[in-house]
């Protein structure tokens, strides 16, 4: 796949086209300093990034909008240049909840619509204001869910145009296939957000996504930070491999952008994490060399499977 900085793109099943790179803007909203994600997304714009990749439990959407309005009004982008990236929470399943929490999501961004909506976990928690839900015990109070019919109300979000395109993050074949056989289906998920790097490579799900026409969108691309509150700290640290760094020498390049590119130049799309301004920069440097084969095979045979996202929820 020979990419470049203006063509990076990977077309959609439903016409529309998803940027490869993209900036992830999770935060921990008690560690990040406010006004954070409002600089980064300023400067990823402006490094030549046109996804980016939020969610209503990050507690910054209002910063990723505000980035996206002010750009638009500097004139250096205009909005059907951004793909923006939403997700419906747990607590957020029952069909009935599904228009009104995307409609607050845009309320948050005062965005007109997202690029694409996706179902964040297919699982449920108990809605309600609580977005972790937990008993007296302090277990987390789950919540049943039918997929199908939370799929249904997304698509009706589509229908109405407050969404272009419609997802899944997390999922596995069997709830894939859930989705993609249910009588009356109207639009198939075109993308499913899942972790995805060299240490942990899908190649099954990637397979099947590929045979039906559902881009893999790879989140942690580099790994992970190491906060044992939600990273498994003992899996070996993926920018210290010596295969990705010996490759990184050989063009210069950082063990990051060999990361980000090995998953690019096989069609999936990457959104590294960063409010760093000089790690946004050099993210975004990856589509001025390319991955030989053999360099390609090489970094496939690092994966161990290993997850550092539990999810243990």
């Amino acid at each position: 796949m020979n990419l470049t900085a203006e063509s990076h793109r990977i077309p959609l099943s439903d016409g529309n086209s998803i940027p490869l790179l993209g900036l992830g803007t999770y935060a921990d909203p008690q560690k990040t300093p406010k006004g954070s994600c409002l600089e980064a997304v300023k400067i990823a714009i402006d490094a030549g990034y046109r996804h980016i990749d939020g969610a209503f439990v990050y507690f910054n959407e209002h910063e990723v909008g505000q980035a996206i309005r002010e750009k638009i009004a500097e004139g250096k982008i205009k909005r059907e240049d951004i793909f923006y990236c939403g997700k419906l929470w747990n607590t957020c399943h029952p069909p009935e909840l599904v228009r009104p929490t995307l409609e607050k999501t845009l309320k948050i961004l005062q965005l007109d619509y997202v690029d694409l909506y996706i179902i964040e976990l297919p699982m449920a928690f108990k809605p309600g204001d609580a977005l972790y839900p937990k008993d007296e015990n302090g277990k987390f109070i789950y919540h049943e869910t039918d997929l199908c019919a939370t799929w249904e109300a997304l698509e009706a979000c589509k229908d109405a145009g407050l969404a272009k395109s419609i997802g899944v993050s997390n999922f596995n074949r069997r709830q894939l296939e859930m989705i993609m056989n249910k009588p009356g289906l109207k639009y198939k998920p075109v993308s499913n957000q899942v972790e995805c790097h060299p240490y942990f490579t899908q190649p099954k799900l990637l397979e099947f996504c590929r045979q039906h026409d559902i881009v893999i969108v790879g989140y942690s691309p580099l790994g992970t930070s190491r906060d044992e509150s939600w990273v498994n700290v003992s899996s070996p640290p993926l920018l210290k491999d010596p295969v990705l760094n010996a490759i990184g020498k050989k063009y210069n390049k950082t063990a990051a952008q060999i990361a980000l590119r090995f998953n690019v130049q096989r069609g999936v799309a990457v959104i590294p994490k960063s409010f760093n301004p000089q790690r946004i920069r050099e993210n975004f440097q990856i589509f001025d060399f390319s991955l030989t084969e053999k360099e390609m095979k090489e970094i496939e045979a690092l994966n161990k499977n290993v997850r550092y996202v539990e999810l243990l929820m």
